[in-house]
């Protein structure tokens, strides 16, 4: 079934969406598919993988320049899972509280925002 909204063919419809025990994005993660979640995952698993790679080329002692650009390589990374993250969140827990009068979520995600571009 596709997302009206999005156009996206593939994308269940948030009435249809999975969530935790406990629907508050405070307390777990929730998402919107068991693919999103997996997503996240294999994203972090290569994320932790270009980690390890930047250490291995510090103990190699590699050239600056090399290790400055794996390091934006892994910054890009993380942009992105984190945009994927933040989509989320505002489709599924934000979404749900502010329907049902809660807009306090909205202060909760710019202060969160703030942190994450200091």
């Amino acid at each position: 079934m596709a997302n009206k909204k999005s156009g996206k063919e593939n994308e269940v419809p948030i009435s249809e969406a999975v969530f935790t025990e406990n629907d508050h994005c405070l307390s777990k993660l929730s998402v919107e598919r068991p693919e999103d979640y997996k997503s996240l995952l294999n994203r972090l698993s290569r994320i932790e993988g270009q980690v390890r790679g930047v250490k291995k080329m510090v103990e190699n002692e590699a050239s600056c320049i090399d290790i400055m650009v794996q390091i934006s390589a892994v910054n890009a990374a993380l942009n992105s899972f984190n945009k994927v993250l933040i989509s989320n969140h505002i489709r599924t827990c934000m979404l749900d509280d502010i329907k049902t009068g809660n807009e306090e979520v909205i202060d909760e995600l710019l202060n969160a925002l703030q942190k994450l571009m200091r």
